[in-house]
């Protein structure tokens, strides 16, 4: 996109969900702004890549000022929409997509909202089951080397709990990333912020020797792509998990104390 074309964007359409995004600002000049280039941007009127001007452009395209066009940057910036380059020949740009940007964002909001763990721990389950379905279908050779990696790491560090709660974790989201589906794994990094601890503190080695056994013959499902048979063992399993983590937060509240 050229600097004349950064002038002259299409007029924006979103003006509710304007109204509904920025609740408190939407009459400012510099939220204008944010939902047009937002609005233009799901249009496809824009692109990752397209120069959308400095912030001197920006200024006059909106006849603002350019403490307003700052100010939009900044929110843009910060929504990750656009990137931003100082000096001679910068000015912002739409931004390549960015999706664990997505996944971090929505964990702060979803911990700021007071989710609990059963609501956290039914959309994994959701999105995990699917996942591992599709990771039966798609995966790749080097899918299934890493999830074997992961395997071995995690069987020598059976002794060392919070080290496997860790590989544990990351075996999770390795099935995910078998999927090949970008908006499954990132609605599930999204969540493993909010609900996977950083400490297991009742684990045990039997039940680390359990859950090993359960993603061994997981990986197993995933090799021989049998999707039905993978989600049908990953469902189980978290449902397990949920238990657990519902169990732990019921009896954290009841005591008092900080889930973190």
């Amino acid at each position: 996109m050229s600097r004349s074309e950064a002038r002259s964007l299409p007029p924006a359409t979103g003006d509710l969900t304007a109204r509904i995004m920025f609740a408190g600002r939407s009459s400012s000049l510099s939220a204008q702004v944010v939902a047009e280039v937002r609005d233009a941007l799901f249009a496809k009127r824009l692109k990752p890549g397209d120069f959308l001007g400095t912030e001197k452009d920006l200024a006059a395209r909106f006849s603002a000022s350019r403490i307003v066009a700052r100010d939009a940057l900044r929110t843009l910036e910060a929504l990750g929409i656009v990137e931003i380059r100082m000096g001679k020949g910068g000015g912002a740009r739409i931004a390549h997509g960015n999706p664990r940007l997505f996944a971090e964002a929505l964990a702060v909001q979803l911990d700021l909202t007071g989710v609990g763990a059963a609501e956290i721990m039914d959309a994994q389950r959701a999105i995990e089951t699917l996942g591992a379905e599709l990771a039966a279908e798609n995966a790749t050779a080097e899918d299934i080397a890493k999830l074997r990696r992961l395997l071995r790491e995690a069987e020598a560090a059976i002794g060392d709990l919070d080290e496997f709660t860790r590989l544990s974790r990351d075996f999770h989201l390795a099935v995910a990333e078998a999927s090949h589906n970008r908006v499954l794994i990132a609605q599930l990094i999204s969540l493993e912020h909010v609900s996977w601890p950083r400490r297991n503190v009742t684990a045990t080695p039997k039940l680390a020797r359990h859950i090993l056994e359960i993603h061994t013959k997981l990986a197993d499902l995933i090799e021989l792509h049998d999707p039905s048979g993978a989600r049908a063992l990953m469902d189980d399993h978290v449902k397990m998990i949920r238990a657990r983590r519902v169990g732990e937060a019921a009896r954290k509240s009841a005591n008092g104390k900080s889930i973190l």
